[in-house]
């Protein structure tokens, strides 16, 4: 007698007894999900936050990131980027503004240009988003990742990167 897959014309398989996936396919489905999870509770916090659409979010984040990226280290560039979500450095690791630059010894008013470039601002609207960014990505480190980022700002910049009080 043929089982009850078979009566529903599926053929069956090695895969166990309820026609699941391998345990390595269920693990990396399991995985693709959480990033993506966490990737879209970080948009939201960062629409909320700076009350943007999320494509806008999507866009900011990636061009504010991207921009204090060339101002710090590699080194600190990856340990900032192992505590984001997968996705959103996957779309960092995409950024090619400035991919042939070196580290740069930039200020606020370059990264606020840098920004509003990107994202077609006038000069007025740039600070709050970059802010809403940088505080939402704090929001997502450990303070000791903060404060490691921190350090190697200038002053001007260390004033959007911190908490508002």
């Amino acid at each position: 007698m043929a089982d009850k897959r078979e009566q529903e014309g599926r053929r069956a398989s090695p895969e166990g007894a309820r026609g699941e996936l391998p345990i390595e396919a269920r693990r990396a489905r399991r995985s693709a999900a959480h990033a993506s999870q966490t990737y879209r509770a970080f948009i939201k916090h960062l629409c909320e936050r700076g009350g943007m659409s999320p494509a806008v979010a999507e866009q900011a984040a990636v061009s504010v990131l991207c921009a204090v990226e060339q101002r710090i280290n590699s080194e600190e560039t990856e340990d900032l980027e192992a505590q984001l979500p997968g996705k959103l450095t996957e779309l960092l690791h995409r950024c090619e503004r400035h991919e042939d630059e070196l580290p740069g010894g930039f200020g606020r008013e370059e990264l606020l240009k840098r920004v509003g470039e990107d994202l077609a601002l006038n000069p007025d609207a740039v600070a709050p988003v970059v802010r809403a960014v940088l505080n939402a990505v704090r929001d997502q480190i450990s303070e000791g990742e903060a404060e490691d980022v921190m350090d190697q700002l200038p002053e001007d910049l260390k004033e959007l990167w911190r908490h508002p009080s």
